[in-house]
């Protein structure tokens, strides 16, 4: 082997172990991330999927709520009716027939 192509490629391979090294702390954070969710969040994900729900924002009652986006952690802890922060699971396509409902956080 000459040793101009041996040097090109001993470079493309640090530069590549450069680069999947760079982003494994990122993935390894994200699973993290997942890991750590409430199993109240994990079933509220796999009920939204089999059941084919939305998450609609801003209709809820004081901690009947499925979950939430910032202020707190998860179900059953909203301290406001109507929070715009705040979702409850309903059927694709009912969030918008009911006044106040929203398929964003405000």
């Amino acid at each position: 082997m000459n040793r101009t192509l041996l040097a090109a490629s001993t470079l493309t391979s640090a530069i590549g172990l450069a680069l999947a090294m760079q982003t494994a702390p990122a993935q390894a954070a994200e699973m993290k991330g997942e890991m750590k969710a409430p199993p109240i969040v994990k079933e509220n994900m796999a009920k939204m999927q089999k059941e084919h729900l939305q998450k609609c924002f801003g209709i809820n009652a004081v901690g009947k709520n499925d979950c939430a986006e910032g202020a707190h952690s998860c179900a059953g802890q909203a301290t406001i009716a109507r929070d715009p922060g705040s979702f409850v699971l309903l059927p694709a396509g009912d969030c918008s027939k009911i006044a106040g409902g929203s398929l964003k956080p405000a």
